[in-house]
């Protein structure tokens, strides 16, 4: 995704590409296969659903041809997690890798064993501490419950990123509020919660007896496997975690 002249540019496969993906259950499949996928186009060549979706539907709000759409479509599947993963943007990571994804950003602590060792911020507590109480949160009800706002904690947005990147929230839906009658109204919001409510603690556990540098490398591996023309340099700047 590019702005040329003031204009969103999408980057995406002609319509009659045979390889082209057409539906966000094929996207699905895909990303099973290769583990890691970002939303958009990036400095690794290809490692994007942009890339190998049409470009013709974008935003236009049908849930058959949308990849915008489909990305409500995936996280509420519960089939692989969708996130901001990915240099604090938005992208998609399977079951089955991420445990590896999650040893790695969380360095071998789980949050409560972050927040004794001092390594993580008031904030993020606040946050975390929410899904003690709820499986799963509106973005707005989360903000509201972990005290941010104009006389509370500031740089909500941040906070839920970082704690995004470390592995330790992921998007479990998009849904809209709803009014006092019980009915839908507005824009869908997200719906926040963490792998362990999605996937169990035993399974995003599982890789725990790896070191994080070992799960680091598996990723870097996996993503090179599949797109081999990424660099250093490149892995860096899409997978890159600075804490």
């Amino acid at each position: 995704m590019a702005v040329e002249n003031g204009e969103w540019i999408m980057r995406g496969l002609p319509w009659d590409d045979p390889y082209r993906i057409r539906s966000w259950q094929e996207l699905i499949a895909w990303i099973d296969e290769i583990g890691f996928l970002p939303l958009f186009k990036n400095e690794i060549g290809g490692f994007s659903a942009e890339e190998h979706t049409s470009d013709l539907y974008w935003w236009s709000g049908d849930p058959e041809q949308d990849p915008w759409e489909w990305r409500q479509l995936i996280a509420r599947s519960g089939q692989v997690a969708y996130g901001k993963f990915f240099g604090k943007k938005a992208g998609f990571i399977s079951k089955a890798w991420f445990p590896h994804f999650a040893n790695w950003r969380r360095d071998g602590y789980d949050f409560d064993s972050r927040w004794d060792e001092g390594l993580a911020s008031m904030r993020q507590k606040r946050v975390m501490d929410q899904f003690g109480v709820k499986g799963e949160l509106y973005s707005f009800e989360l903000k509201r419950m972990a005290g941010f706002g104009k006389e509370g904690e500031k740089n909500f947005e941040g906070t839920i990123t970082d704690l995004q990147m470390g592995g330790y929230l992921l998007i479990r839906d998009f849904r809209q509020r709803l009014n006092k009658r019980g009915q839908p109204y507005g824009w869908p919001i997200s719906i926040y919660t963490t792998p362990e409510t999605l996937w169990g603690y035993q399974h995003i556990s599982s890789a725990y007896s790896a070191e994080p540098t070992q799960s680091k490398e598996l990723v870097y591996q996996q993503v090179c496997r599949n797109f081999p023309a990424a660099t250093e340099a490149t892995l860096q700047a899409v997978l890159g975690w600075d804490r």
